[in-house]
């Protein structure tokens, strides 16, 4: 194939694709493991999900190591790591009074450019922390919880900024009942109770990670109640209306105890898992309607090698398909496995527990943009404290034009570009000032060589705040 050449003015408005899965070539993964943590100075057994910064690295959180002596084995560390394996240590939890200690859940990159997470435990009530951290390093404690009478305590899981800007996010202990609350909290650290949970039969208790829907509510599950006391998934607005959606288990072959928060699919549809019940006892996957419309998916453990008890959220890929982690199953050490919508579910990889492998994944996916999927390990490695690996996935192409531009976002002071791709093509962004005449020059480092297939996002750091141009894609083979 030629080169072939994309036009692209800014401003364009952003284009959505709703994305049909495709079936899985589950012979064809290649998994590599970029780093396997050692503990002090180090961090070690990662919990949580990692996020892709603007800048291409991903963040990420350690619940155990670092360098703090105040806690055994370590309070926890944030670090940077490469997509080539290349790790930093940002900050280590509990090396200062009142610190946050053991963060058990991912970061978000707020809009501001800075990353916001929390802490298990410690503030100055132990009960939990809201923190920013800057991409390199500069930390600041946003919010201890315990501070007051029913404040919430303890947030297991991270925050999602919503359209307004604040942070929405949960205590899995806490408010007025003890159940656990839903807060929201401004990126300078002014927090609001939304709602405490009831427990028992007519609500739910203990609540995990929350996602805005398309409709502007926020959308999550709890580990406890609801009718059969097995957990709930509710909606609830920006103003703390809550609503039950569904109520665990609702038959034989329905999960119980959800083990994290949701993904809203492109269908609008919201698709979770539990980590237990479903037919052989080991956890199933859901798919729900904004209104409650509920449906099992897959129960796993349900075939030889199959993953058992996944303790992750879902992500979408660019196929359209949904990737995920279970703790263990494949070969004991847990899997990660894909589900399509037509094809159903496969298999991807089974870890086995070396020094050179992970072991008990507790966290789930992302995609980089360079189309392939990363994630954590709790334990395996070198030194059995868990590893950061990347899994490469051969993606159908997505059932919409390939080598086309499909979409132009601003974020903060950078552009960037949705490409559709084919395997085993370059895929270089140029750019120059006049449409009609003059040099396309290479955008650097805004390059993926030997794409995998897929949706690819590449982003062009500064140039929101360049002069207008245009911008195309120079593809070769």
């Amino acid at each position: 194939m030629g080169k072939i050449m994309k036009t692209l003015h800014i401003p364009l408005v952003v284009v959505l694709v709703v994305l049909a899965g495709r079936g899985f070539n589950a012979n064809a993964q290649t998994e590599t493991n970029l780093y396997s943590f050692g503990g002090s100075p180090d961090g070690a057994n990662p919990e949580a999900p990692l996020v892709q910064g603007s800048d291409g690295n991903f963040y990420g959180t350690t619940y155990f190591g670092g360098t703090s002596t105040n806690c055994n084995g370590g309070c926890g560390t944030v670090f940077q790591i490469s997509p080539s394996g290349g790790l930093t240590n940002l900050y280590s939890f509990g090396t200062v009074s009142n610190d946050g200690r053991f963060p058990s859940a991912g970061l978000v990159q707020g809009s501001d450019g800075n990353f916001y997470g929390t802490t298990y435990n410690g503030g100055t009530s132990d009960s939990g922390t809201v923190f920013r951290i800057s991409p390199s390093g500069s930390y600041t404690n946003l919010y201890s919880f315990g501070a007051s009478p029913y404040d919430g305590a303890n947030p297991g899981s991270g925050l999602v900024q919503g359209s307004d800007g604040n942070f929405y996010g949960t205590t899995y202990w806490g408010g007025t009942n003890g159940f656990g609350t839903v807060f929201r909290i401004s990126p300078s650290g002014s927090k609001t109770n939304l709602y405490s949970f009831g427990g028992g039969t007519n609500d739910g208790g203990h609540p995990l990670a929350l996602v805005e829907g398309s409709d502007g509510n926020f959308y999550g599950t709890t580990v406890f109640g609801g009718t059969n006391l097995y957990g709930t998934v509710f909606r609830i607005s920006p103003s703390g209306s809550e609503t039950i959606l569904h109520s665990f288990p609702s038959s034989v072959a329905d999960g119980i105890y959800p083990s994290a928060g949701l993904v809203q699919g492109s269908d609008g549809d919201f698709y979770g898992v539990t980590g237990d019940g479903g037919t052989p006892g080991y956890g199933n996957m859901f798919r729900i309607s904004p209104s409650g419309s509920y449906t099992n998916l897959h129960s796993f453990g349900s075939s030889p090698n199959d993953g058992e008890n996944p303790y992750a959220g879902l992500v979408q890929g660019s196929d359209g398909n949904f990737y995920g982690t279970a703790y263990g199953g494949g070969s004991g050490h847990g899997t990660v496995f894909g589900i399509s919508p037509s094809s159903g579910y496969t298999n991807l990889y089974s870890f086995v527990g070396s020094a050179n492998d992970g072991s008990s994944p507790q966290a789930g996916l992302v995609q980089g943009g360079d189309g392939n999927f990363y994630g954590t390990t709790y334990q395996g490695g070198t030194s059995n404290s868990g590893t950061v690996f990347k899994l490469t996935v051969p993606l159908n192409s997505p059932p919409y034009p390939i080598n086309q531009i499909t979409g132009i976002r601003l974020a903060g002071t950078n552009a960037v570009f949705n490409v559709v791709s084919i395997a085993g093509e370059t895929y270089q962004l140029q750019y120059r000032s006049s449409m009609s005449s003059g040099t396309w020059s290479n955008v650097p480092g805004v390059s993926i060589t030997n794409s995998i297939g897929a949706l690819l996002t590449l982003t062009n750091s500064g140039g929101a705040v360049g002069p207008q141009g245009f911008y195309r894609f120079d593809i070769t083979p």
